[in-house]
């Protein structure tokens, strides 16, 4: 199944609007580990909005940078998942989450390194191999660097992407994020990935505390988010692109104003060319 456009999170505030009115959207994605036990109202939901909509499955507890084994029951639930309700995407974030068989419940960078690559790569190919399809990769927002790091961000992410052969989930918002708290030029990030392997794009909003900038998804995408995000489909064209909101959460109309924007956005880009 092939997606396009502009979707949105699908969150519990919005879902009796969603069933109730099918409201004009292109696509929703959703958190894969409230969908993954069988039964209740969540999964419920999720099959009637399936029925109208493409979705795609967006997980945060992978943890493919863990030095740990992936987690076997886990996997089994998100391949089952995945056969159920044949989603559009299938992705997870780049980082580590667990540590001892316990979950930080937070997106933890990795140490750009050769070995991260490695380690990396190897747990890419097995869930790729375990869910019979390829996984995107989503870059994170961090707060700190590694002395050992050995390349740039964006040399990182693009070396997992092609030598494990998935694609990847760019998070414009954490692209800028990141470009603020460690000194460097986002368009030089965008610029430096490989244009085939990004196939779905994140837009959310920050807090700007002049020393430090936060990734919250909790407030509108900021203007120069959105110009970064000119400047990322015009280096990658109408990539399917995500409104995120998990906190504060307004009503469904202003996140709809919001995929109108980027889908101007992306009109007339592509109309220039």
């Amino acid at each position: 199944m092939q997606i396009g456009g502009c979707g949105l999170g699908l969150r519990r505030e919005h879902y009796e609007v969603v069933l109730a009115e099918r409201p004009p959207v292109a696509w929703f994605e959703v958190i894969t580990e409230n969908f993954m036990v069988a039964g209740g109202r969540p999964r419920r939901v999720l099959e009637q909005v399936r029925a109208s909509y493409p979705v795609a499955l967006h997980g945060v507890s992978l943890s493919i940078g863990s030095a740990e084994p992936l987690d076997a029951g886990y996997l089994d639930r998100l391949a089952t998942l995945v056969r159920e309700i044949e989603p559009a995407l299938v992705s997870d974030h780049l980082c580590w989450t667990r540590l001892g068989g316990h979950s930080s419940h937070d997106l933890l960078p990795l140490p750009m390194t050769r070995e991260s690559v490695e380690l990396v790569v190897r747990r890419v190919d097995q869930v790729q191999e375990w869910l019979g399809r390829r996984l995107l990769l989503e870059n994170v927002s961090s707060y700190v660097r590694f002395a050992q790091d050995e390349m740039t961000e964006w040399e990182f992410v693009a070396e997992v992407a092609e030598r494990a052969d998935c694609h990847l989930l760019l998070d414009v918002n954490n692209v800028y994020v990141n470009a603020r708290n460690h000194g460097f030029d986002p368009v030089a990030y965008l610029d430096g990935l490989p244009a085939s392997r990004v196939r779905q794009i994140h837009l959310a909003g920050h807090e700007d505390h002049g020393h430090v900038v936060i990734d919250t998804h909790d407030a509108a995408v900021r203007d120069e988010v959105w110009d970064l995000y000119r400047a990322a489909v015009g280096r990658f064209g109408p990539v399917p692109t995500l409104i995120e909101r998990d906190a504060r959460v307004p009503p469904l109309p202003e996140l709809l104003a919001e995929t109108r924007v980027a889908a101007e956005i992306q009109a007339g880009l592509l109309a220039a060319r």
